[in-house]
């Protein structure tokens, strides 16, 4: 068995490593170093993107150009998402984006800036993470926001965080979304004004992180301003990626990086591991911390046995229905928010808790002409149970994990999943929606949907003169949408034939890149626990995490600004734990 790595003697110290700048990593950095003693060196793989200087891709609020580029997000990731029932069972292997770009998710992502449920943070206690429960994280949710609607309600809302939150006014809801609307209520869901507020079922104006002038707001961009990047105590290095953590026994004393083609050791008496749900737990098996077995396979040396890393992946299981829309009723240009409302909404499945079932309005399918032409039903459970894992093939850090989300193995979310399809395809069939819709049908995430999802000028040309045709010739846009579709049943065999609509969703079910719990918070007498409740690795002394990955159950809710919370709540009790020991101090 190789030996444990160890620490290069000319390493340059800090007092804390923070290994991922994503949607956490830039918020710990940032708070860490309001402490001018202490000394914090943010690492980020990708390119650096600073305050007034977005691409416009970037700024813009539609993602779609910006989410599908590949110099933003890890190449070559490939993930299981479920059984294909057609192939023998095998597993249906996708890309599947994952940022790469200082911000993580925040400077590409959705921008859906909402919370989950008051349940979704009891549940977390019930798992063993102590003093996660909603009236602890609250305080957490209101420090991170400028609400920008409605800050005056300081009980629910903040008013002086770094992230601009606002709702998508109904009066800038497109015609399609307003009548979608409008049959929902006919169905019996009230209009709701405030996502973060009551949790209750209902049709909300989406809540969004967009400033004042409608952009983009990245954690990279309001938590890392000009005047925090030019703290003294404040390193950062983009273009870095994290190989491994360095231990001493099993004290974590430093971490190995990857600068270009340098191999550069750092040290630090506290590690905080922060690269998502996929690449927190792969680090940590590549650094000796998880299943035993497992290391000893890869010739890992095993500094702490912890059977939990990379078990318990979670995300939410989704599925489009989509409509081929009249001119008149899509979104306008110079609208670039594509989704304007959601329905929350209960499965009444029995153990289910209220607000279990998301849909959301999606007027625009796709960054060029037919993506305009295009609205989308997206649907997902809210409140997953099925759980899949990430694994190592090989210790080489420029390996990608291995990941299978084995989406939809817990029957719970396959029933919910066709209750929700059925509930998407009624709205689009329903009368009030006729002269709206000039061809409703199953949407998919199909090769040929990837293919034309990628930013290019062939696909721009491409789409531009099919667009035309197909508002005009409705044999032409029939034959290419279901040269889009690859072979679904048509959406009304599907809403008849029970058996046709499970074997639909398990080949085509897809995920809302929310992966989390990879790492989770827990009791230390927790076997599966990775952290204790205050995001350290159990087993070791100096080395934390703090992402999605440390959620014991995933929330019914986006997850940035969960994620963000996490890392305010993190960084608080670090500083927390300094002033103790030194007791003359003030935390910072």
């Amino acid at each position: 068995m190789p030996a444990i790595p160890s620490l290069a003697p000319d390493a340059a110290r800090f007092d804390v490593v923070i290994l991922g700048g994503g949607s956490a990593g830039c918020v710990l950095a940032a708070r860490l170093s309001e402490d001018p003693s202490r000394k914090v060196l943010l690492v980020e793989a990708g390119q650096d993107l600073r305050p007034g200087e977005m691409p416009p891709e970037i700024a813009s609020p539609y993602p779609g150009r910006a989410y599908f580029n590949s110099a933003w997000t890890w190449g070559g990731l490939q993930v299981a998402m479920g059984k294909d029932p057609s192939n023998t069972g095998q597993a249906t292997m996708r890309p599947y984006e994952q940022a790469r770009i200082l911000g993580g998710g925040s400077s590409i992502n959705g921008i859906g800036a909402n919370r989950g449920s008051p349940h979704d943070y009891a549940e977390w206690e019930a798992e063993g993470a102590a003093g996660w429960g909603w009236s602890d994280v609250l305080p957490y949710f209101r420090r991170l926001e400028q609400d920008l609607d409605l800050a005056a309600d300081t009980e629910l809302h903040g008013a002086d965080g770094p992230l601009p939150i606002q709702r998508v006014p109904r009066s800038r809801h497109t015609p399609f979304a307003r009548q979608v609307e409008a049959e929902l209520g006919q169905q019996g869901f009230p209009a709701r004004e405030d996502q973060n507020g009551a949790w209750e079922d209902g049709v909300f104006p989406i809540t969004v992180n967009l400033d004042r002038d409608g952009r983009r707001t990245s954690t990279a961009t309001v938590y890392l301003t000009h005047a925090v990047r030019a703290r003294p105590n404040l390193t950062l290095w983009t273009g870095t990626e994290a190989e491994r953590v360095l231990f001493e026994g099993r004290r974590a004393v430093g971490a190995r990086l990857r600068r270009g083609r340098d191999s550069v050791d750092v040290a630090a008496p506290l590690v905080i591991v922060s690269s998502g749900a996929l690449h927190s737990p792969a680090l940590l098996l590549r650094s000796g911390v998880g299943p035993g077995a497992a290391l000893n396979q890869l010739g890992i040396p095993v500094v702490a046995t912890r059977a939990g890393v990379g078990r318990n992946l979670l995300e939410h299981p989704s599925i489009g229905v989509s409509a081929f829309v009249r001119p008149d009723v899509r979104l306008p240009a110079g609208e670039h928010y594509h989704i304007q409302s959601i329905l929350r909404w209960s499965s009444g499945l029995e153990g289910m808790p209220p607000g279990d079932m998301h849909l959301a309005v999606n007027t625009r399918s796709g960054w060029h002409a037919v993506g305009h032409r295009i609205a989308t039903l997206f649907n997902w459970v809210n409140k997953s149970y099925s759980q899949g894992s990430v694994t190592l093939a090989s210790p080489d850090p420029s390996a990608r994990p291995v990941v299978d989300f084995r989406m939809l193995s817990d029957e719970r979310d396959l029933v919910r999943l066709a209750q929700a399809f059925r509930l998407a395809a009624g709205v689009l069939r329903a009368a009030s929606l006729r002269g709206m819709v000039m061809e409703a049908f199953p949407s998919t995430y199909s090769a040929q949907v990837k293919k034309l999802l990628q930013p290019s000028w062939k696909n721009g040309v491409l789409t531009a003169l099919a667009g035309p045709v197909m508002d005009r010739v409705p044999l032409a846009r029939s034959r290419i949408l279901a040269m889009a579709q690859e072979g679904n049943a048509p959406l009304e065999v599907l809403c008849a034939d029970e058996e046709a609509l499970r074997v639909h969703l398990r080949r085509h079910v897809g995920g809302v890149w929310h992966p989390c719990g990879t790492c989770r918070l827990g009791a230390e007498d927790d076997p599966m626990a990775v952290c204790d409740p205050s995001g350290r690795v159990i087993g070791v002394d100096g080395l934390m995490v703090c992402d999605a990955s440390v959620m014991p159950t995933i929330p019914c809710a986006n997850l940035n600004v969960p994620v963000i919370m996490i890392a305010e709540k993190i960084a608080g009790g670090i500083r927390a734990a300094a002033a103790e020991v030194l007791p003359g101090k003030a935390a910072a």
